[in-house]
């Protein structure tokens, strides 16, 4: 089913591996679509609590784009190209009403940024880099940076990166809340997988939920929020966990969260 990633399923987790290391992780148009049905078909499954998005190796998470690929097949319609691959991919992402987190194995370049960035959370190899090289083919970041970085960072910032293309290594990165943690690359399993244990057990549809609002709240008023917080809250209260969770607390216990 998949030839560019590796997708696996262990106890409500999924993790999806970009594997094309001889070009370091690249995004050819086949590895996009793949990216884009293995987020859906996880987000849609309600078995799985998680997903983690990672690449092969130590090198790189996703070096950017293709371009050899992408001339070879002679893609000059660059709007086209997004439109009908990338930016499926990013939505498929900040859609899915559940945790993803990024696993930063290596460099995250151009649309590789991008795609780190959609994540929730991102925990990275402390070795690794990030970087907006469009400039540097006179090109502007693409696929969902510049929607993200003056969320995170504010428009001066995000603009400095942009417009000099520049790497940001990881000291940098967790200082600006780019990512939520760096660590050893011998130790990034450890803490992926300590963070996916709780989410494993969490409240799968609150979560859902909140992320839901959260993309939406720079584009809505606060009395906007306020009401599509009491929307999705009074959805919330109609769920198995809510009941569960408020069982537990009365009693004392730790809740046992079903994702329902």
């Amino acid at each position: 089913m998949y030839d560019n990633i590796i997708y696996e399923v262990s106890e409500g987790v999924v993790k999806i591996t970009l594997n094309r290391p001889q070009v370091f992780n690249a995004l050819s148009t086949e590895l996009i679509k793949e990216i884009t049905l293995a987020v859906e078909t996880a987000g849609q499954d309600e078995a799985v609590r998680v997903i983690v998005i990672t690449g092969t190796g130590d090198k790189a998470f996703c070096s950017g784009a293709d371009l050899k690929a992408g001339l070879d097949k002679g893609l000059t319609a660059l709007g086209d190209s997004l439109r009908e691959n990338y930016n499926p991919m990013i939505k498929a992402i900040r859609n899915a009403e559940k945790p993803v987190i990024c696993r930063l194995n290596g460099i995250a370049a151009g649309a590789g940024m991008s795609l780190a960035l959609a994540c929730d959370i991102i925990i990275a190899n402390k070795d690794a880099y990030m970087s907006e090289l469009f400039v540097g083919i006179g090109l502007m970041p693409d696929a969902g940076s510049m929607f993200f970085l003056p969320r995170i960072l504010g428009v001066q910032k995000a603009f400095e990166l942009c417009s000099t293309g520049r790497k940001i290594y990881m000291e940098e990165a967790l200082t600006l809340g780019l990512v939520s943690k760096t660590v050893a690359y011998e130790k990034l399993d450890t803490v992926v997988n300590e963070l996916v244990e709780v989410y494993k057990v969490s409240a799968t549809k609150s979560i859902g939920l909140m992320k839901k609002v959260l993309n939406q709240s720079f584009n809505n008023s606060l009395d906007e929020i306020l009401e599509k917080e009491a929307v999705h809250q009074d959805l919330l209260g109609k769920t198995h966990d809510f009941a569960e969770g408020v069982m537990a607390f009365l009693q004392k216990r730790k809740a046992t969260f079903k994702g329902k």
